[in-house]
C-alpha cells in the first residue's frame, strides 16, 4: 500500500472519529462510525494473507449488523419522540438497542466473539489501532446517553470482567490474549460509565496507554505466540526487564499505573451501595491476573531451548521509532503517585 492511501486512510479513521465526538445528531454519529469502519477495512486486509482477509470478512458484517440496528434504534427514537438529539433520549427500547449496538461495535460480552478472531489475524500494527482508536467513538456516544435502568449494563460489564478473564486462561497467542484483556478492561469502564463518567474516561485513558505499551513491545520482539516469548532476553534485554511490569500494570496490580483506575472504580462502586458489585468484579480480575503472570513468566524467567530449531535470533538494531514504545512503558509503570493530582482534577 503506497503511503498516499495510508496517509488518506488514516486521515477517514481521524475523520470518523472526530465526527462522532462534534455531533449531538443521531445520522451525524452514524455517519462518523459508518466513516471509521469503511477507513480501517483496507488497513486490515493490506497485507492479502488469507487470515487477515477471514479477519476482515469477520469485522465487516459485524459492524454492519452493529451500525444497522444503531440506525434503527435512532429512526425509532426519533419516531416515539420526535428527538434526534443524541442527549435526549427518553424512551428506553431505542436506549437499549443503541447500547447494545454500541456494546457490538466494541466487543463487550457477550457479544465479544467477533474480536479474538478478527485481533488473531491482524498484523500488530493494525490490532493497535483496532483495540485502541477503534474504541473511542463508540464510547464517547455510551458516555452521552442517559440510561435510567443501570441493571443492563451492570450485568454486561460484569459478564465482560468475567469472559475477558475466563476466555483468556488457555490461549497461547498473544493477539488473543489481548483481545480478552481489552474485553475485560472495558467491563471495568461500563460498570462505573453511569456513576461517574469522568472516572470511565480515566479508565479508558490508562487502558489505551497499557494497551499501546504493549502491543509496541511485542512489534518490537516480532512475537505472536508465548513459545517465542522466550527469545526476548536475546533481543532486547532492558525491554525485557521492564515488560513483567506492564503486564502487571494490565492486571492491575499496585505499585503500576493500572492499579489506580481499578481502585478509584472499586471505591465508588462502595460508594453507590453495590459493595457485591465491586467484590465480584475485584475477584474476576484475579483471573486476568493469572495471564498476565503467565506471560511474565513466559518473558522473564525463562531462556529458550538451545537446540536448533529455538536458536535465538540475532540481536540486529530495529528499525522501529523508539520514543512511542519508551513513552507509553514510562506512562504504563509510572502514574500511580499521581493519583491524588488525578482525582483532584476529576473532581473540578
Amino acid at each position: 500500500m503506497t503511503p498516499f492511501i495510508t496517509a488518506l486512510l488514516l486521515f477517514g479513521l481521524g475523520l470518523g472519529t472526530t465526527l462522532t465526538f462534534a455531533s449531538s445528531h443521531w445520522l451525524l454519529a452514524w455517519m462518523g462510525l459508518e466513516i471509521n469502519t469503511l477507513a480501517i477495512i483496507p488497513l486490515m486486509a493490506q497485507h492479502h494473507h488469507p487470515r487477515a482477509i477471514e479477519a476482515t470478512t469477520k469485522y465487516f458484517p459485524t459492524q454492519a449488523t452493529a451500525a444497522a440496528t444503531l440506525l434503527f434504534a435512532s429512526i425509532t427514537n426519533a419516531w416515539i419522540t420526535g428527538q434526534w438529539n443524541i442527549q435526549l433520549m427518553t424512551h428506553p427500547l431505542p436506549t437499549t438497542m443503541i447500547m447494545l449496538a454500541l456494546s457490538l461495535k466494541i466487543g463487550l460480552a457477550p457479544l465479544h466473539t467477533w474480536l479474538p478472531e478478527v485481533l488473531q489475524g491482524l498484523d500488530l500494527t493494525t490490532g493497535l489501532i483496532l483495540s485502541t482508536w477503534q474504541k473511542l467513538a463508540p464510547f464517547a456516544l455510551l458516555l452521552q446517553i442517559p440510561l435510567s435502568d443501570q441493571t443492563i449494563l451492570i450485568l454486561l460489564a460484569l459478564t465482560s470482567t468475567l469472559v475477558g478473564g475466563w476466555g483468556g486462561l488457555n490461549q497461547t497467542q498473544l493477539r488473543k490474549i489481548l483481545a480478552y484483556s481489552s474485553i475485560a478492561h472495558l467491563g471495568w469502564m461500563m460498570l462505573i460509565i453511569q456513576f461517574t463518567p469522568s472516572l470511565a474516561l480515566l479508565a479508558l485513558l490508562m487502558y489505551l496507554i497499557m494497551t499501546s505499551s504493549a502491543f509496541l513491545l511485542l512489534k518490537l520482539n516480532n512475537t505472536t505466540n508465548i513459545n517465542t516469548l522466550a527469545t526476548s532476553w536475546a533481543k532486547a534485554p532492558l525491554i525485557t526487564m521492564t515488560t513483567p511490569m506492564i503486564l502487571l500494570s494490565l492486571g492491575g496490580l499496585p505499585p503500576f499505573t493500572g492499579f489506580m483506575p481499578k481502585w478509584l472504580i472499586l471505591q465508588e462502586l462502595t460508594k453507590q451501595n453495590l459493595a457485591l458489585t465491586a467484590t465480584l468484579a475485584a475477584l474476576t480480575a484475579l483471573l486476568s491476573l493469572y495471564f498476565y503472570l503467565r506471560l511474565s513468566y513466559a518473558m522473564a524467567l525463562t531462556l529458550s531451548p538451545n537446540t536448533l530449531a529455538g536458536t535465538t535470533p540475532w540481536r540486529l538494531p530495529s528499525s522501529q521509532p523508539s520514543l512511542p514504545l519508551s513513552s507509553a512503558t514510562l506512562l504504563a509503570i509510572l502514574l500511580l503517585p499521581l493519583a491524588p493530582t488525578i482525582t483532584a482534577l476529576l473532581t473540578l
